[in-house]
């Protein structure tokens, strides 16, 4: 292991305060990951592969894939633990236009669109409560508005304000809920699992009228990575995490061992109550599993757990997408208020603000979302595939710099990773070309917003 300080880590100019300890961090990799993904996704695999057993090799792949991408951020990391995440790693790597581009990306689109996925799904999943019926319903007025626009945008102005606070609240928060998060669905799980209608049969039942083959798995497979997303936010968040060479591989590998165990478990639990078929047709196959278990009121606590997942997620979301405008803002590669660190709270009060308004804004206008969400999934993918070619060229340029961590299994999990990203944006242009095509064209439509940038600030500053 080398023990040379890269030169990054001597020039490091003041940053945001390192609040963050192992646990925080690891809260954040674990209740990013888990939304609703996992209570809604077993209905598409299952239609998908049509078997049980085929679910879970796509449940392991999946994992696996994730895992891989995680080991190698790890090592980016801990390497270069700053604010930012893969905007650090692409610079360093490839210079300021590639980097600037995931910026944008995530600053313009993707990052907003996710806050207004979250916000919307926490609003529908309250839904199913008769106290939150009302949020199906428009408002008087001449604008077509929900009672659910309003109050997704409130609970963004809410995540957004604890967030302004400073990270160190955010960051309990996090660990607190995540905790809570956690046992609630290992008590799904012990409920499906104690229940006298469960059987061990309906592990080898399936779903003739699957897809099925290769099309088959690897839609369920493109289902699990969706599920596992949001391992990469914690690099984000890097330069607020003490000790970071030793919390931040620790957050992200652990992170993900403990993401996996909870969503086999879940899924085992479903399939214990539900066979193929029934799972296969239900909406929300774990709201359906819960009640066969315990009726209406085993459906509510699974929409319960469900909605504090979500909000859970919606704080590592808010808490990592306003650090990479903060970031450039930093290098001179966007506008220098984004910079600003509230003197009070030492948070990046400009970022979290801008990115509350953009989310505000998709909220307002839920006509057009779809088109940004695709834009979100597609643009994830692409990046997550650069920024893990960035180990290769750190690992060949800067062999001097300090690595607390090294990737296990280097260079194969490493390339095992960037050939699959490459699969997942091959099968989103197949699947989705005009999607994909929009989505290529707001990435480079931060070209000419980094040429403004450069003409009124200047040349960006050296790499830290």
């Amino acid at each position: 292991m080398s023990q040379t300080v890269s030169p990054q880590v001597q020039q490091s100019p003041a940053d945001l305060p390192r609040v963050l300890g192992a646990s925080q961090a690891m809260a954040i990799v674990v209740g990013t990951i888990i939304g609703s993904g996992i209570f809604l996704v077993p209905r598409e695999m299952m239609r998908d592969v049509g078997s049980s057993s085929l679910v879970y090799l796509a449940w392991i792949v999946g994992g696996l894939l994730s895992l891989f991408g995680a080991m190698t951020y790890a090592e980016l990391g801990a390497m270069l633990p700053y604010a930012g995440g893969e905007y650090v790693y692409l610079r360093g790597a490839y210079g300021d236009t590639p980097a600037f581009l995931y910026m944008w990306t995530w600053f313009a689109v993707a990052k907003p669109a996710s806050i207004a996925a979250v916000t919307s799904g926490l609003a529908r999943t309250l839904g199913v409560f008769p106290a939150f019926h009302w949020l199906g319903a428009s408002l008087p007025g001449p604008f077509p508005l929900l009672w659910s626009q309003v109050f997704a945008i409130a609970v963004t102005w809410f995540m957004t304000g604890l967030n302004y606070l400073g990270i160190k609240k955010a960051g309990d928060f996090q660990l607190v809920f995540t905790v809570l998060k956690g046992i609630l669905i290992l008590i799904v799980a012990g409920l499906c699992f104690a229940s006298a209608t469960g059987s061990w049969a309906n592990f080898t039942t399936s779903v003739p009228p699957a897809v099925g083959g290769i099309n088959g798995f690897m839609a369920a497979l493109i289902a699990t990575l969706w599920a596992y997303d949001g391992w990469n936010d914690l690099t984000m968040v890097a330069g607020e995490v003490r000790r970071p060479e030793r919390s931040l591989p620790f957050a992200l590998i652990g992170g993900l061992f403990v993401v996996g165990i909870l969503f086999m478990a879940t899924n085992a639990a479903i399939q214990y109550i539900l066979p193929a078929a029934q799972i296969a047709a239900s909406e929300r196959p774990a709201v359906a599993a819960l009640s066969v278990v315990a009726g209406p009121r085993g459906a509510g606590f699974v929409a319960a757990a469900m909605a504090l997942s979500i909000f859970v997620t919606l704080n590592g979301t808010v808490m990592s997408g306003a650090r990479i405008p903060f970031a450039a803002a930093r290098d001179r590669l966007f506008f220098p208020q984004f910079a600003h660190i509230h003197p009070r709270f030492q948070s990046p009060s400009t970022s979290l603000v801008v990115q509350g308004l953009l989310s505000t804004v998709l909220l307002l206008f839920l006509s057009q979302f779809q088109q940004h969400f695709e834009l979100a999934v597609f643009a994830e993918w692409l990046f997550y595939m650069l920024t893990a070619t960035t180990v290769f060229v750190y690992r060949r340029r800067h062999p001097e710099y300090a690595r607390p961590y090294r990737v296990w299994g280097y260079p194969v999990l490493p390339a095992i990773f960037v050939v699959c990203a490459a699969a997942v944006l091959v099968s989103s242009y197949a699947s989705n070309l005009e999607g994909s095509l929009l989505g290529t064209a707001l990435i480079l439509l931060g070209l000419p917003v980094l040429w403004l940038v450069r003409r009124m600030f200047g040349s960006s500053i050296a790499s830290r």
